[in-house]
């Protein structure tokens, strides 16, 4: 499972790289301020949570079932909350009208914040 988390954190990682990359340079001509901005915050939130996945992918103080809960959490969230975002940013570049998915933005949201609290549970429960 440790190695999954770990594969997940650097493709998580990497990608948060390139489409931060992609956003400062090929997009920042294309896309207003604001949705430059929108995009850049998509970014930041993949690889805070790539970062976290790598702290839990090298935690052996974990319950097991508890991290693949968090894992699953945390990749469903950022996929849901970041993708939807890189989408909804980038709406006015494609023909593709992308608001209807705006919905599952805060249930991205909502996946990592259940993610860091089973996180912060697994802890006080840990009593050494």
């Amino acid at each position: 499972m440790d190695k999954k988390i770990q594969i997940t954190a650097g493709f998580l990682g990497m990608t948060a790289i390139i489409f931060g990359a992609f956003g400062a340079h090929a997009l920042k001509t294309i896309l207003s301020t604001s949705e430059l901005n929108t995009f850049e915050i998509a970014v930041k939130y993949q690889m805070y949570h790539a970062l976290f996945l790598l702290f839990l992918g090298i935690n052996d103080k974990m319950d097991l079932k508890m991290k693949k809960s968090i894992f699953l959490l945390i990749s469903i969230g950022i996929l849901l909350f970041s993708g939807s975002i890189y989408l909804l940013a980038t709406m006015n570049i494609t023909t593709i009208n992308f608001k209807v998915i705006g919905i599952v933005t805060p249930i991205g949201g909502l996946l990592l914040i259940l993610g860091w609290g089973l996180f912060a549970i697994q802890f006080i429960r840990n009593k050494s």
